[in-house]
C-alpha cells in the first residue's frame, strides 16, 4: 500500500515527541551539534502541586524558553521572575550565547524586557487583534 495523507488533529504526546526526536536527529546531522538538552524548573506549593514552570531547551549554543507559566492565584509575587532567572542562569552555565522566547502582547513581553531581553520582531494579527513578540537575550560568554 502506498503512503497516504491522513487527517489527524489529535496527535498524542508520544507522537509529538517522536516527531521532535526525528527533527532533532536531522538538525543534529545537518549542523554537527549533538548537545541538545531539556531545560526546566518547577515551583510547587506546600501540597506539592505545580504552581509555576519554565521549560525549554539548550542546543548548539542557543536556548529557547518555550513555556513560562505561573498559576493565576500565585501571580505578581515574583515567581515568574524567579523561574526566568533560574532558566537564564542554567542556560548561561551551559555556555548558551542567546536565549529566545516568544510572548503575546497580553502575556509578559514587559517582564522579559525588564530581564534584559530585546524585541527582535513583532507579528501583528497573531492572533487577530494582538501581537506575537519575539525576544532575545544575549549572554556574555
Amino acid at each position: 500500500m502506498p503512503p497516504h495523507l491522513e487527517s489527524r488533529h489529535d496527535l498524542t504526546p508520544d507522537e509529538v515527541d517522536a516527531v521532535e526526536d526525528r527533527l532533532y536527529a536531522h538538525n543534529s546531522r545537518a549542523t554537527g551539534c549533538h548537545d541538545g538538552q531539556g531545560l526546566g524548573f518547577v515551583i510547587r506549593d506546600e501540597a506539592g502541586q505545580m504552581i509555576g514552570v519554565a521549560a525549554g531547551y539548550t542546543w548548539a549554543g542557543v536556548s529557547e524558553l518555550k513555556q513560562l507559566w505561573v498559576d493565576e492565584a500565585y501571580r505578581a509575587r515574583g515567581y515568574g521572575r524567579e523561574l526566568l532567572n533560574a532558566f537564564v542562569a542554567e542556560a548561561s552555565r551551559r555556555g548558551v550565547r542567546r536565549i529566545w522566547v516568544a510572548s503575546y502582547d497580553f502575556q509578559a513581553p514587559g517582564m522579559y524586557e525588564k530581564a534584559g531581553f530585546t524585541r527582535i520582531a513583532e507579528f501583528e494579527g497573531w492572533p487577530e487583534g494582538h501581537v506575537n513578540v519575539l525576544l532575545c537575550k544575549k549572554l556574555v560568554p
